[in-house]
């Protein structure tokens, strides 16, 4: 008794071409071991693709809530410097300060130059010009951003050596350079 695929050939129901095909499919799945499981390909690279995107995604989220974190802050430090500005008046002591490698003049009263010099104050950075802020929101500036204040004099807690020549001479604050 001819199988059912020689029966379908006689009847020509079914093309010589696709039964070889067929038989060819037949033995290589015989060959291949029992526990492997036929992995198809395209299925494959579309998981990796999903996976791929995905992780673009995840990457260009985390850059806008870089970008939109920093805008906060930024909004946060403009906020600190102008409701806490002080007002300098009409000074006429030029203060002179160094903005990264250029140096900057202010011109404010001899009040507002002791305060400067101990400390008590600060010189925050405002758009184009500089601002003078008390000592504390200096703080709260550089804890956000350290690049906004410009100037604030902290007191140092050096240690002086005993051997040291020079210690009776003590540099003074209010130094004008």
């Amino acid at each position: 008794m001819p199988s059912l695929q020689e029966q379908l050939l006689q009847a020509g129901m079914v093309d010589p071409k696709k039964a070889k095909q067929l038989n060819k499919e037949k033995r290589k799945a015989a060959k291949q071991p029992k526990g492997q499981v036929k992995v198809d390909e395209s299925k494959e690279a579309a998981a990796r693709a999903l996976q791929q995107k995905a992780e673009r995604d995840r990457e260009l989220n985390r850059q806008r809530q870089a970008e939109a974190d920093k805008k906060a802050i930024r909004a946060q430090i403009v906020q600190l410097i102008t409701l806490n500005r002080i007002d300098r008046k009409r000074g006429e002591v030029s203060y002179q300060f160094t903005d990264g490698k250029k140096i900057k003049k202010l011109y404010v009263t001899d009040e507002l130059q002791a305060q400067l010099s101990r400390g008590q104050i600060a010189i925050a950075r405002q758009g184009e010009g500089y601002e003078l802020v008390p000592a504390a929101i200096a703080e709260k500036i550089a804890q956000r951003d350290a690049d906004f204040v410009v100037l604030h004099h902290q007191k140092s807690l050096e240690v002086v050596e005993e051997d040291d020549p020079y210690a009776d001479y003590k540099i003074p604050d209010d130094l004008m350079w």
